[in-house]
């Protein structure tokens, strides 16, 4: 028996059929559930930012994957900031999110470099010096 999460038949392809890059289902799934993530952390549902939900993304990635998570988000096709993008837009385009007017992909550019927020954000906890 799976227990992961999955697309509705014909919903993968419809993501792909719009074109641009193609990423993992995982990666799709993965920031739907940063969404979600980051909403249990508010005190109100609402509409949130591009650099909101990157920031919320990097710190699921780090609860779920600790060290591997820049490696398991590398293997789903997501490489930086800009990519969150991508797949947001990408499921917008589908129906599956919405947007707000002056929402757009570059929100999402440079919001931080994967190198320095996933490897440098871990400390080695006991080592003496």
């Amino acid at each position: 028996m799976q227990h992961d999460l999955q697309f509705a038949d014909g919903v993968l392809a419809r993501i792909h059929a719009r074109g641009g890059k193609q990423f993992d289902e995982r990666a799709y799934l993965f920031v739907l559930a940063g969404i979600e993530y980051l909403q249990s952390r508010l005190d109100v549902r609402r509409h949130v930012s591009g650099a909101e939900l990157a920031w919320a993304c990097r710190d699921l990635a780090l609860e779920r994957f600790g060290l591997l998570a820049r490696t398991v988000l590398d293997c789903w096709g997501v490489q930086g900031t800009a990519d969150i993008g991508q797949i947001v837009f990408a499921l917008v385009g589908t129906g599956l999110l919405s947007t707000q007017p002056g929402d757009k992909v570059e929100d999402f550019v440079g919001v931080y470099e994967f190198e320095s927020a996933f490897d440098a954000s871990y400390e080695v906890k006991g080592a003496r010096g």
